[in-house]
């Protein structure tokens, strides 16, 4: 039993991942470790998603962040043409005092137990040199350090990912697939961020960021000096933008935010950006054209499962600028379908888990 994050007093975990094919709670008190692994999906194959590292208000949060993100793993491999299913898992605590190999490992062993149905990489909180431990007790571990002969840092292809994606929306909005002379504000300047932030200097757009790690903003500016910063995402929101990117965590559309943006393209490398069902309509009824995350931001996903062939940058890079394509093919689905981009996205993936998928159901190794 889980409480309800609502509140409202405890509700049985099948209701709570009612999609989901299975729930894995992992306890190591010797270790400090607390963690859950969602498998939503083996339609198409092992499921395969990063561990979030993150101190959760309440085991209840982690629970509900999990089955969201992990339901988001299924559609975003289905959607980047991959052979794999969707899953995800969280360990709970602040990653800065509570890591250590130890935890690692004994999360690894864990992993390890589930048998290949699931595949780690890494997430908010957690880095390549941390799958390297992992890896010492888990053998189904990808994303793990060059040295390790793995395909290192994964932010390097999201946010090339989220900049292709950028570009198709470019070009439906303006007629051209460039951000050459458009502002683009960028909230979350961390591993992916601060990539796209690159991309889009190289590509001649007018940069703003914001970011509560104040070093994570110092650092961008040394680098560029072109970009200018504001205080907060409430202020950059605000701000005149052309292309509204969020980079964060999830739940950065928000009612209130859609009331306020003068941008006219919302593209970003954070998942579950939407913060209920209903804002991609409030979105579509200002005119603001919305790239679904999760289309946008599968390069990450690409690059960590180019690893299981034997990692190949540029064969993932390859794979990771279909994305500009995928994405052109969600906005011409829902232009024809008359749905918002966010359905059509969901259309597309569910109809290649429908149509690829494994009759069997679920996958076995």
């Amino acid at each position: 039993m889980s409480e309800q994050p609502s509140g409202t007093g405890p509700v049985d975990v099948f209701e709570l991942g009612s999609e989901h094919e299975q729930v894995v709670f992992a306890n190591d008190p010797a270790t400090g470790l607390k963690a859950i692994v969602a498998i939503h999906s083996t339609a198409l194959g092992p499921a395969l998603g990063g561990t979030r590292f993150y101190p959760y208000a309440s085991t209840a949060d982690a629970v509900q962040d999990v089955l969201n993100l992990s339901r988001g793993m299924s559609y975003k491999a289905a959607l980047a043409g991959l052979d794999l299913g969707g899953g995800k898992a969280v360990i709970i605590g602040d990653p800065a005092t509570l890591k250590s190999e130890a935890l690692l490992r004994a999360y690894g062993r864990f992993v390890e137990s589930i048998n290949g149905r699931y595949y780690t990489a890494c997430d908010v909180g957690t880095f390549s040199e941390d799958m390297d431990h992992i890896a010492r007790e888990c053998s189904y571990v990808t994303g793990r350090t060059v040295a390790h002969g793995g395909a290192g840092d994964s932010s390097v292809l999201t946010a090339y990912g989220v900049f292709q994606g950028m570009r198709a929306a470019a070009e439906v909005a303006w007629g051209a697939p460039t951000l050459a002379g458009r502002t683009v504000g960028v909230a979350g300047i961390g591993k992916v961020g601060r990539h796209l932030v690159r991309h889009l200097i190289e590509d001649g757009a007018a940069v703003v960021v914001t970011d509560v790690h104040q070093p994570s903003v110092d650092a961008v500016v040394a680098e560029f000096p072109q970009v200018t910063s504001v205080a907060s995402t409430d202020a950059l929101v605000a701000s005149e933008l052309d292309v509204y990117a969020p980079c964060a965590l999830g739940g950065a559309i928000t009612d209130e935010v859609v009331d306020v943006l003068t941008a006219k393209i919302v593209c970003g490398a954070a998942n579950n950006q939407l913060a209920h069902p209903g804002v991609e309509k409030s979105l579509e009824d200002r005119g603001i054209l919305y790239a679904p995350d999760y289309c946008v931001n599968a390069g990450g996903l690409i690059q960590v499962a180019d690893e299981l062939e034997g990692f190949s940058f540029e064969r993932a890079q390859q794979r990771a600028s279909g994305i500009f394509d995928t994405t052109r093919r969600v906005f011409e689905l829902a232009a024809s379908d008359g749905v918002s981009p966010a359905t059509a996205a969901d259309r597309l993936a569910e109809r290649r888990m429908r149509d690829v998928g494994r009759l069997r159901g679920i996958w076995l190794p």
